[in-house]
């Protein structure tokens, strides 16, 4: 038996986040995921569509989880996971789908803009971005348990928090991506999915 974490939110929502993602995995698409944190989503989505080749990714110290569930699931569209931090320099591979889920709250500001900015270079045109997890609008938080969970975010780190959507989506815009849907999701979740779009 192989020693990996486990999330057990990763386990109640990875279903309803692949079913509604699942227009956009199309066979023989490369997709990059950030964060992909103990490699769960990764593993769900890469055994129901064999057809796709799903590369993790994360920082240095979450590689090892990742890599035991990766190397317990013998996928063979499940490669090593990449180290990536979003502030440093990003490979130069493309990819036809960037996926991200739960990250957006433990990052600083700084680091959510880098990775909008940075994520640009690493998609084909009219490639997708999609990320899940809460978000405000308009300046408000979209339910009592989001402003609860904001707080105990901001108490361990007072860089992170729940980003406001109409920030994320004005710095998604000036870097090319369009944003095609905004889906809500159970426990106050969100899927925010863009495309990218050529500049003039």
């Amino acid at each position: 038996m192989i020693n990996k974490s486990f999330s057990e939110s990763c386990e109640q929502n990875k279903a309803i986040i692949y079913e509604t993602i699942e227009p956009y995995l199309l066979d023989g698409i490369e997709v990059l995921e950030i964060g992909s944190g103990t490699g769960q989503h990764a593993i769900h989505f890469a055994s129901i569509a064999p057809g796709i080749n799903w590369q993790t990714s994360d920082l240095a110290e979450n590689l090892t989880d990742i890599k035991a569930w990766i190397d317990e699931s013998q996928l063979p569209n499940l490669p090593e996971p990449l180290e990536l931090d979003v502030s440093s320099q990003w490979m130069d591979t493309t990819y036809d789908l960037i996926f991200s889920a739960n990250t957006f709250h433990i990052m600083n500001q700084d680091q959510v803009k880098q990775f909008l900015l940075r994520c640009t270079g690493c998609l084909i045109s009219e490639g997708h971005l999609i990320v899940y997890g809460p978000f405000n609008y308009q300046g408000s938080y979209t339910s009592p348990s989001n402003e609860q969970f904001d707080g105990w975010l901001k108490s361990r780190d007072p860089q992170s928090g729940i980003k406001h959507f109409e920030w994320i989506n004005t710095i998604a815009s000036q870097s090319g991506l369009q944003l095609i849907n905004d889906i809500a999701m159970p426990s106050n979740n969100r899927i925010l999915i863009w495309r990218l779009e050529l500049l003039d």
